[in-house]
């Protein structure tokens, strides 16, 4: 995917990107294939791929939840989705939450570059998090993660009632959805809308969008450790 075809991509998903925008798209892939000689942040460096697999990819969630108000982005790499989101809805707020300081180090030059405002990184884990503040997001989002079961323990906790956990998955997401079903339940959510594309070479993107519509219980999430063990 081009650029030129990203845009008019975008275009048709009703995302009108201003000259500033695509110059901040630009200067993001530039980042992100520098630091990847540094550092391991994607296996995706060639631009078209860039475009269409990270950028494009990650505009697509506007497809399953508004893309509005106070967006957490859990474990998100290397600012995927929450920064391609960021750019092209410019007055969403953004709180990367990332476990791995290189990567945060990455986020922190990344948001400087691109002079995003209103992007807090905080270099620590979901679950933490979730349980040591009390603040809860209207979007809550996770992509390429971890497996639905395990990923629905660190994300749903954070949503805040009637608010969004939309997970990011591959071909297998609905697979996935249907054994997170408990977890899901459990945890207070359901689900709203799944929407599926098939990218150029032909892998499928699923994205699934939770309402919580109950709060979640007192005692989720767990130790990482044991959600991973003993995943709901």
């Amino acid at each position: 995917m081009t650029q030129k075809e990203f845009l008019q991509q975008c275009e048709n998903e009703g995302i009108h990107l201003t000259e500033y925008q695509q110059k901040q798209f630009e200067d993001y892939a530039k980042l992100l294939v520098e630091w990847n000689e540094k550092m391991n942040l994607t296996a995706i460096t060639e631009p078209g791929e860039i475009y269409e697999k990270h950028f494009f990819d990650c505009l697509l969630l506007h497809r399953v939840c508004n893309i509005e108000g106070e967006l957490c982005d859990v474990g998100a790499g290397a600012g995927f989705p929450s920064v391609p989101l960021k750019i092209a809805f410019p007055s969403l707020k953004v709180t990367i939450i990332e476990p791995l300081q290189k990567r945060c180090r990455f986020l922190e030059v990344l948001v400087k570059e691109l002079e995003l405002q209103n992007v807090t990184i905080l270099n620590a884990r979901a679950e933490d998090v979730a349980v040591q503040s009390q603040k809860r997001y209207n979007i809550v989002s996770a992509r390429a993660v971890a497996n639905l079961r395990v990923l629905s323990e660190l994300c749903i906790p954070l949503v805040q009632l009637h608010g969004t956990f939309a997970a990011m998955k591959g071909s297998n997401g609905m697979q996935e959805h249907e054994e997170a079903t408990n977890a899901i339940t459990t945890l207070g959510c359901q689900l709203t809308k799944s929407d599926e594309v098939q990218l150029s070479d032909g892998s499928l993107r699923v994205n699934l969008a939770y309402e919580k519509v109950r709060k979640t219980p007192k005692g989720y999430p767990r130790a990482y450790a044991k959600i991973k063990k003993q995943p709901l």
